[in-house]
């Protein structure tokens, strides 16, 4: 007797196993009996843990957790991953202990429970922290073992089915989350059927009005095109015979999310996506596929630039195919996809098929491989937020576009609308670091410079050279934004420190003090009894705002000391060199000269208004926060300035105002027109000047315009 009849009677408890005849029917035809039997073993156990629990469908759980494990039949997982899914949620809703998991089940299922439990007992501030680290943990979870992720699409996929019990709201949330997470994953590892599903699910939740137009319109294309395809699928077949070829030749429709993301990237409107249906042509060998390609340009004529070859360069989750469109019938755009039956595996299956298939165990680890140095790199970003990963990992989850070389002519997979830098970090973190320059084909280019297909770009590097602050607005991937990040961090720290030493001694003069003068290890103390590791800590928290320099200082002041204040405070010197822990106020533009102070704000560090600012009224109530600063004689640098200018309504007045601001040597940050006033217009230049003086010249410049009726210096 088979497994599968052997349970389709009764079970303890006189109830009949609800969907678990057909899981094993499926998993008896390529596992071992005595994986089988596990599986048995744990429907019995997990239909016992849940015994009277109910999804918000009505149906009894069980049926949760065995759609999942079928899911994952129909990819040919294994034993351990079957039991697993069944498995899955046992220990978080019901009595069940991971150590009676383990003890059961063995270990590995036990770790691979662990690794897709939920985290609805953790306490998070906000509903974006919890998924991020809820992501956070799956990603650590699948570093350990991947088929973590197999169960976790599987458990999303089937929740996806089942959605529609849940309240609008919450199918919103979930949907969103798929698109945005889960169908990117499916894609990255290649699990094409996961992926398509997920995709179209969370399409039709999201967006239903818009899924129902596309799939109307679809079918009315299909309507269309009937007569077409079975004639165009008879003349590939012809073809395939008469060039001696063995292969099938399959139609297939694009899926209803694939319209939609295509037309939404290239502003397509419906009608003008040509690539609606395709014809797969699945053969046995490499050589076969580009003698088919020859087969198939012969038969109809190829669409100029729609040929990608993904067998001599695959896509970053392992997928291999000949692309190309030809014309047919009528100049009908047809995609001809031309593949191995190993290929047409993979793109199905993706990792999954390195379980499924014991013959093609060479394919299935490569494809492990490419998807464990993807985790390797994304764990290289976790000493960030949650929140920070999980924004990072968004950007790398989409699929790669830009293929490049290296001088050596190896090839190196970017996201679209990589740059020099990207490249830089993508070839070695080290290499980003140092680098000072970019030649793509043997020409220099700014750094900044989006690569293209088919470039080869070479990075020049320098001894000593660090990341630029200004890279972080334009490296799209994450490796990159991760690694100028961390370094800015570390910049940011020792920028603080040297801020809250200058601050410190400040507040320590009027004490006829200094850190210098201090006993050797008070800094220190003072820090670890602030709970803080050491003296350099305490004044990179000064110079973060997150501490008062003035209270610190009564702190250092040896217990006898109870000298009373020596009078006010010197003021803080500004040189406009100070780097990320200094920033200037937008809402006042102060620039050298101007009367200051210092506002102390946490985690920023020092914010430098100007003193007739009306927030500094407004931040009155906190005199703890304001220090008296004064600007330092020499300064290196350029400081934003607003100034309000009031012209007549003329053709060409802006670009002569802003040829006038150029000639006083000042560059425009941003410019904003009001021309509501009928014959009047007002203009509010943001430009950069060096101190007051600078500014006092560029208004003289500008005032003596003869068009223009007023300008003055904006204060906010």
């Amino acid at each position: 007797m088979s497994y599968a009849s052997s349970i389709l009677g009764l079970l303890p408890g006189g109830r009949r196993a609800p969907g678990i005849a057909q899981l094993v029917s499926k998993i008896e035809a390529y596992l071992p009996p005595d994986q089988v039997e596990r599986v048995r073993e744990a429907y019995e156990y997990a239909e016992a843990a849940h015994k009277g629990q109910k999804r918000h469908s009505g149906e009894a759980y069980i049926t949760h957790p065995i759609a999942v494990a079928d899911i994952l039949a129909d990819l040919h997982m294994d034993g351990a991953t079957l039991t697993a899914a069944i498995l899955h949620d046992v220990v978080e809703d019901t009595p069940s202990s991971a150590a009676e998991v383990e003890q059961r089940f063995g270990k590995e299922v036990a770790e691979l429970v662990d690794g897709v439990t939920k985290l609805d007992q953790v306490q998070f501030k906000s509903r974006k922290e919890a998924q991020a680290e809820s992501f956070r943990k799956m990603i650590l979870a699948m570093v350990r073992d991947i088929r973590v992720i197999m169960v976790k699409l599987a458990d999303r996929t089937h929740n996806m089915r089942t959605l529609s019990a849940m309240p609008p709201e919450k199918r919103r949330s979930v949907a969103r989350e798929t698109l945005d997470i889960y169908a990117p994953i499916a894609n990255r590892l290649g699990i094409h059927s996961i992926k398509l599903e997920l995709e179209d699910l969370g399409f039709k939740t999201l967006y239903p009005q818009r899924y129902r137009i596309i799939e109307r319109e679809l079918k009315r294309a299909r309507g269309n095109q009937r007569e077409f395809l079975p004639k165009i699928v008879k003349a590939l077949r012809g073809a395939l015979v008469t060039g001696g070829v063995t292969g099938r030749v399959e139609a297939r429709e694009k899926h209803l999310f694939s319209v939609y993301t295509k037309m939404r990237r290239k502003r397509l409107p419906l009608t003008q996506v040509i690539d609606m249906f395709g014809v797969r042509i699945i053969v046995g060998s490499v050589d076969d596929c580009y003698r088919v390609l020859g087969l198939v340009h012969g038969l109809y004529r190829p669409m100029p630039g729609r040929f990608k070859d993904y067998i001599a360069i695959p896509r970053v989750n392992g997928y291999q195919s000949l692309h190309t469109t030809l014309f047919g019938p009528n100049s009908m755009p047809i995609e001809i996809q031309i593949r191995t039956e190993d290929m047409h595996r993979m793109a199905e299956s993706g990792i999954a098929a390195h379980w499924q298939y014991k013959t093609g165990e060479q394919d299935g680890e490569a494809q492990q491989v490419r998807a464990r140095e993807w985790l390797q790199g994304v764990m290289q970003l976790h000493d960030g937020s949650a929140e920070e990963l999980l924004e990072s990992v968004k950007v790398d989850l989409f699929p790669d576009k830009v293929y490049v070389f290296t001088p050596k002519g190896d090839i190196m997979r970017l996201p679209r609308g990589a740059t020099c830098v990207d490249f830089a970090y993508a070839v070695h973190t080290g290499v980003g670091q140092r680098c000072v320059a970019a030649k793509v084909d043997r020409r220099l280019v700014p750094l900044r410079t989006v690569l293209r297909n088919g470039q080869t770009v070479e990075i020049v590097t320098a001894k000593g050279a660090q990341p630029n602050p200004a890279w972080a607005s334009f490296v799209t991937t994450a490796k990159a934004r991760s690694a100028i990040r961390l370094y800015l961090r570390g910049l940011k720290r020792g920028e603080a420190a040297e801020l809250g030493g200058r601050m410190l001694n400040q507040a320590l003069e009027e004490f006829d003090l200094s850190i210098k003068k201090l006993p050797d290890g008070r800094l220190d103390d003072v820090a670890h009894s602030l709970s803080l590791k050491d003296g350099t800590e305490l004044l990179e928290k000064i110079g973060l705002g997150e501490r008062l320099a003035r209270l610190i200082a009564r702190r250092l002041l040896p217990t006898d000391d109870q000298r009373p204040d020596a009078g006010p405070s010197p003021p803080l010197a500004i040189a406009g060199t100070e780097g990320l822990v200094v920033s200037y106020a937008r809402c006042c533009f102060p620039i050298p000269y101007d009367a200051i102070v210092a506002y102390l704000s946490s985690g920023r560090g020092v914010v430098i208004h100007r003193d007739n600012c009306s927030n500094v009224a407004a931040f009155s109530k906190q005199p703890d926060k304001w220090i008296s600063a004064v600007w330092q004689k020499e300064q290196n640098r350029l400081f934003n300035a607003g100034l309000n200018i009031e012209v007549t309504n003329r053709m060409g007045i802006l670009a002569q105002v802003a040829t006038r601001i150029a000639g006083e040597q000042s560059n425009i940050v941003h410019v904003n027109v009001d021309s509501s006033q009928g014959e009047m217009s007002t203009i509010l230049f943001e430009v950069q000047v060096r101190d007051r003086a600078h500014l006092a010249r560029l208004i003289r410049a500008i005032r003596g315009m003869p068009d223009v009726v007023k300008v003055e210096r904006s204060l906010a």
